[in-house]
């Protein structure tokens, strides 16, 4: 989920991080980051300033967003890529096939949704110096960033 990414650089991010600097680290365009941010902006996960120094900065603690309310706030992306429907309802074989892949799909993603609930932003940040350093404001993690 590359917003997970986009909201703890923004987190680390020394100031506001302005869709230009996402966009760029993200190869994309600004209006892309825009639109992604407008419903994490309506749900109260971040804010936008305009004007000179502005951009986007989390309105809420790390510690109070999950993943899951990223997860329902860009619309309950698919967890599991597996076809779920039979291409031959008819065939006695490839409904049994669907009906078992289904039921493993429907466990695996019960348990992923479940431990997006249980895991919060701040659980991903990383451990490493960079990360460290920039949490205390001593650094810059979008500087020169790209994916």
């Amino acid at each position: 989920m590359r917003m997970l990414h986009v909201l703890l650089h923004i987190a680390l991010h020394d100031g506001a991080a302005t869709s230009q600097t996402i966009a760029k680290m993200l190869g994309t365009h600004p209006v892309v980051v825009r639109r992604s941010m407008s419903n994490l902006r309506e749900q109260g996960y971040v804010q936008a300033t305009r004007g000179p120094g502005g951009g986007w900065r989390l309105a809420r603690a790390l510690g109070e967003i999950t993943v899951f309310d990223v997860y329902v706030t860009l619309g309950l992306p698919s967890l599991i890529a597996i076809e779920r429907h039979p291409e031959h309802p008819t065939c006695p074989v490839e409904r049994s096939v669907a009906a078992a892949l289904d039921d493993v799909a429907m466990q695996a993603e019960a348990a992923m949704l479940a431990r997006f609930k249980a895991t919060t932003l701040a659980d991903l940040v990383p451990a490493s110096t960079p990360a460290a350093k920039a949490k205390r404001g001593s650094g810059d993690m979008l500087a020169g960033h790209r994916h």
